[in-house]
C-alpha cells in the first residue's frame, strides 16, 4: 500500500516510541515560528521614514513630541531613539550608554526563542537517527530470537524494525528541514532590524552631539 494513502496515526505508531519526541519537537518548532512571525510583523515599520521624522523634530527642538512618537511606535528603534533623546544636552558618551542600555533589553526580545528553534533543527535528525538505530536493534533482536528457537527468519519478521528505522529518519528530516529554513529566515530578519537600530542610533547620536 502507498504510504501516502495510509492512516497517518498508523504510520506514526509504526515509527515506534521515538516518534513522540519528534512530534513534540515539531509542535514546539511550529509554535516558535508562528510567534516570531507574528512578533516581527507587529513591529514592522518603515525605519528610514520613521527615523527621518524623528530627526526632523529633534532639529526643530521638539524633543517631547519626538519622544511621544517613539512611545507610540511598536518598533524597537523607537525605544533606542527615546533613550538617546532623554539624554539630550548630555555628553556623547552618556547618550551612547543610554542607547546601549536600551538595546540590552530590545535585542534579546528580538532574538528570543531563536536558539530553541536552532536546537530543534539540529536534534530532530538526531532523533530520527536514534529511531533508525532502535529499529535496527529490533531487527537483530528478532534474528537472534528466531535463530535461538531454530526457526527460519522471514522478511516479514524484519519488516517491522526496518519500517520503524526508516519512518523515524523520514519524520526527523521532515521536522529539521523546515525548522532550519525558518531559523535562517528569522535570523536574517532579526539581523536586519538590529542593523536598522544601529544605524538609527548612530544618526541620532551624531545629531545630538553636533
Amino acid at each position: 500500500m502507498d504510504i501516502w494513502h495510509m492512516n497517518p496515526w498508523k504510520i506514526f505508531l509504526a515509527g515506534g516510541p521515538i516518534m513522540w519526541p519528534i512530534l513534540i519537537s515539531s509542535i514546539w518548532a511550529f509554535a516558535i515560528i508562528i510567534e516570531k512571525l507574528w512578533h516581527l510583523s507587529r513591529i514592522r515599520v518603515d525605519a528610514p521614514t520613521f527615523l527621518k521624522g524623528i530627526l526632523e523634530k529633534v532639529k526643530q527642538h521638539k524633543i517631547e513630541e519626538a519622544v511621544s512618537d517613539c512611545d507610540a511606535a511598536s518598533h524597537p528603534i523607537g525605544q533606542l531613539l527615546k533613550a538617546g533623546m532623554l539624554k539630550t544636552g548630555h555628553a556623547r558618551q552618556e547618550i551612547k550608554e543610554a542607547i546601549e542600555d536600551a538595546s540590552l533589553y530590545e535585542v534579546p526580545v528580538l532574538e528570543r526563542n531563536l536558539s530553541a528553534l536552532a536546537t530543534i533543527a539540529h536534534i530532530a535528525p538526531l532523533l530520527g537517527l536514534l529511531g533508525t538505530v532502535t529499529g535496527m536493534v529490533r531487527c537483530f533482536q528478532t534474528i537472534q530470537l528466531k535463530a535461538g528457537a531454530m526457526h527460519p527468519v522471514s522478511p516479514g519478521d524484519l519488516a517491522g524494525g526496518i519500517w520503524e528505522a526508516l519512518l523515524t529518519t523520514v519524520f526527523g528530516l521532515m521536522v529539521a528541514i523546515p525548522a532550519f529554513i525558518a531559523y535562517n529566515f528569522l535570523v536574517s530578519r532579526v539581523n536586519g532590524i538590529i542593523l536598522e537600530m544601529e544605524r538609527a542610533a548612530v544618526e541620532l547620536v551624531n545629531l545630538l552631539t553636533e
